[in-house]
């Protein structure tokens, strides 16, 4: 949004300076992006007069000019046919920097003949977008005045404007917040009726989508269309906009001015004596005023007459219906347009106009009648005619209802020492309505719902600077240091993944519904109501489907052969509690082909490097389950790791073809996901220092073992009791064998496993080991069913 000093003054009486405009602006909240001050890009410039032009000796288009300038008497020589004795024009010195050159001036010679500077035109100096000569001024001007007074160019403030302040969109609602805090004093803004002469012979119908629910106009007949004054043309000039024609430019003017939008019609193209606001129908389209042609769907909210839809309603008028310079008969329109509905219409169509864009943040609703009294009021003073009666149909939406406000609810919530007489006179300059217990805010503050709402008016009012200054509590390190059990655990194993050989990745919370779906989710209150992309519509329910599609784009582009992982979080319902911290990562091994053969199993390679991911985080022994598995993984090679028959601690395993043909990443894809939230914290090491571990003189031994036990019972289930039956001797129970075939039952497989034991104090007697052997027989019958196969 852009404004200049003079159109604020029109609404606001006050002295300030641009800077003090902008300091004001900033500290009321309203973030300034830039201000394009030519007094200081032009400040090298000034009004000269030209004594005397002669022919240049050397060249028949150059003029020798002496001219009075600033700086004395000056030879300066010029190629613009219109320079002339008597002409007051801009004077450039030696050393000056023309913008619409893009050049610095020096002292050389033009043709024979020393230049002491430049006599410009208006493009030169960036004023005017082409030039015929150099500038022509009144001959009133005193020689040496800058440029900027002289030809009256001001400083242009342009801020950025939040979504929830739409009438920051109208130098009345910048005025307005500048006199609540101080700058000066608001003028009355107020509009006076125009009364109508005639009944309107357009008359105007709603349909009852709500699309637009409220509609005013008026005809105004016998008018002059022409170019704008020039008050007119430079005070849109100076916010960037062109001026087209009067009437287009009083509702360009009102919709800066007032942020209502407005429109006209020339009433002379209008068909059937009536403008309708409805929405599409399938196989209409629009040409509008931007040349090009829109195709209208029934979602679309339209500007209609009996010859179909003839614009967009809240967006952009139609060329059929448009003023020009032979328009006599005017309709104005000030509508009230469906924020939401005007937004998808500027999404679906690619326009952003000024109308649209104030209109999808929501407009005054009280503004339709005095917007409407307004454009009349300029346009019988600019292009004459005749007005008819106003034509109102439909309701505008409620202003806003009263707020319970206790004022001491100021200070409980900013710490601001604010008397209630200076609260009350804060809201009241805003435009609130203030009772002794409640607050009504404005139509026009939409955004105030509530009692922090107020607050927050009151405090960027006083001052942001006001606001008291606390220091926050002193709190005790805690002794076992800053870092909590979770964030020491994440930092470890980004450590310990990258020592591995993996590759962190940071990809989105979210995924599209259907490859959520693929993983356990989807489901309706885990998807996003306004997605920042249309395959980001859903909250993941694992981190592995962002993983294996970023294998899947590192394989296109060449990079076949990848490990990755991540920490963050997934979501397996919309409730705090269901947002679950993981560590996710993948293995797609791809090496390049060797005559060897194609190496080791990369499944055993991901389960090795689980496991000592969990030892390296302090997880405690868990139990490995095979067959019950999510059905996104291989059903015969994939497995589980959980403490005791429920809590599941990791899923580890071969993807599913079904799932990596879904995601179009060609397979193997290998992959383990750790739930890092139920894994419980490791137990506190001792204080006292341990002896040293002292390594034994005796040789260790070990025999080997092979147990029939059933296809369910995993190798791991079969060491954890072997390694129970004497922790002190037995140092690895290590399964190196599986066997089904010949001579093992069905439904039963051979398992072989080494134990190692360690003798301390003596070498052990043949009776020892049988005995030691026998109990371990025992343990494993006894805990699996194994038994010792023959």
């Amino acid at each position: 949004m852009k404004f200049t000093l003079s159109w604020l003054r029109e609404h606001l009486d006050t002295t300030a300076t641009v800077q003090q405009v902008v300091d004001a602006m900033t500290m009321a909240g309203l973030e300034v992006e830039h201000v394009e001050d030519p007094a200081s890009k032009l400040a090298a410039f000034s009004v000269a007069k030209i004594v005397e032009a002669v022919q240049h000796p050397n060249a028949d288009r150059l003029r020798v000019c002496q001219v009075d300038t600033r700086d004395g008497r000056k030879e300066i020589v010029c190629g613009a046919p219109n320079a002339r004795a008597g002409l007051t024009t801009i004077y450039a010195p030696i050393g000056a920097f023309v913008p619409g050159l893009g050049v610095t001036l020096v002292e050389k010679p033009v043709r024979g003949v020393v230049s002491n500077g430049m006599l410009c035109s208006a493009s030169e100096l960036e004023v005017a977008t082409e030039s015929d000569g150099i500038m022509e001024l009144p001959d009133t001007l005193a020689v040496g005045t800058s440029v900027a007074e002289a030809l009256g160019l001001e400083a242009v403030i342009d801020f950025e404007v939040t979504p929830n302040r739409p009438d920051w969109l109208g130098v009345v609602g910048i005025a307005r917040d500048l006199a609540a805090a101080g700058l000066g004093k608001l003028k009355d803004i107020s509009v006076a009726p125009v009364p109508g002469k005639f009944a309107s012979p357009v008359s105007v119908k709603l349909d009852d989508s709500g699309a637009c629910p409220a509609f005013a106009g008026r005809l105004i007949k016998g008018v002059k269309n022409g170019p704008s004054p020039a008050w007119l043309q430079q005070r849109l000039q100076s916010v960037g906009l062109r001026s087209i024609n009067a009437l287009v430019d009083v509702t360009n003017l009102i919709s800066y001015d007032r942020a209502r939008p407005l429109h006209v019609y020339d009433a002379a193209k209008l068909t059937g004596g009536f403008l309708e606001a409805r929405l599409g129908r399938e196989g209409e389209s629009v040409l509008a005023l931007d040349g090009k042609t829109y195709e209208i769907t029934p979602e679309i909210c339209v500007i209609a007459d009996g010859s179909g839809a003839i614009g967009l309603g809240g967006v952009m008028g139609g060329e059929s219906t448009g003023c020009s310079e032979a328009t006599t008969d005017v309709f104005v329109e000030s509508a009230w347009f469906d924020p939401i509905r005007t937004a998808q219409t500027g999404r679906a169509t690619g326009i952003t106009s000024d109308a649209q864009y104030r209109f999808a943040r929501t407009v005054d609703p009280d503004s339709l009648k005095p917007g409407v009294e307004l454009a009349t009021k300029l346009i019988l003073e600019l292009c004459g005619g005749e007005p008819s009666e106003l034509v109102y149909v439909g309701q505008a939406p409620e202003a806003p209802g009263p707020i319970a406000f206790d004022r001491a609810y100021v200070r409980q919530l900013s710490g601001l020492e604010i008397g209630p007489e200076r609260i009350d006179q804060i809201l009241a300059d805003l435009g609130f309505k203030v009772e002794a217990a409640q607050v009504t805010p404005p139509s026009w503050r939409r955004d105030v719902e509530g009692k922090a709402d107020l607050v927050e008016e009151v405090a960027r009012i006083e001052g942001y600077g006001a606001l008291p200054a606390t220091a926050l509590p002193e709190i005790a390190r805690p002794a076992g240091g800053v870092l909590t059990v979770r964030q020491t655990r994440v930092r470890t194993a980004r450590r310990a993944l990258a020592a591995r050989g993996y590759g962190e990745t940071i990809t989105w919370s979210f995924t599209s519904q259907a490859k959520a779906t693929l993983f356990g989710g989807g489901q309706p209150q885990l998807v996003i109501t306004n997605p920042i992309a249309s395959d980001l519509d859903c909250m993941r329910p694992s981190a592995l489907p962002n993983l294996i599609e970023a294998a899947g784009r590192n394989a296109r582009r060449g990079f076949a052969d990848v490990a990755l992982f991540e920490i963050g979080p997934l979501y397996r319902g919309d409730q705090p509690e269901d947002q679950v911290t993981t560590i996710a990562a993948i293995l797609a091994p791809h090496p390049p082909r060797h005559w060897a053969g194609a190496g080791s199993d990369a499944l055993f390679e991901l389960k090795a490097d689980l496991v000592a991911l969990l030892d390296e985080l302090g997880a405690p022994p868990l139990q490995t389950a095979q067959g019950s598995n999510a059905d996104w993984w291989h059903p015969g090679r994939s497995a589980r790791l959980q403490l005791g028959p429920k809590t599941v601690v990791a899923e580890f395993g071969e993807l599913h073809p079904r799932i990596l043909k879904a995601l179009d990443v060609e397979g193997p894809v290998y992959g383990f996901e750790i739930n890092l939230d139920v894994l419980p914290e490791p137990k506190r090491k001792a204080t006292k220092t341990k002896p040293a571990l002292e390594l034994s003189a005796l040789m260790p031994l070990s025999r080997d073992f092979a147990f029939l036990v059933e296809d369910k019972v995993a190798a791991g289930d079969l060491s954890r009791p072997i390694l129970g039956v004497d922790k002190a001797l037995i140092r690895e129970a290590r399964v190196f064998d599986v066997y089904k075939g010949q001579g093992v039952p069905e439904g039963f497989k051979s398992l072989a496993v080494e134990v190692v034991l360690q003798p301390k104090d003596k070498t052990l007697t043949d009776a020892e080991i049988e005995a030691l052997s026998a109990k371990i027989v025992a343990a494993v019958e006894k805990t699996v069913g194994g038994k010792l196969r023959g």
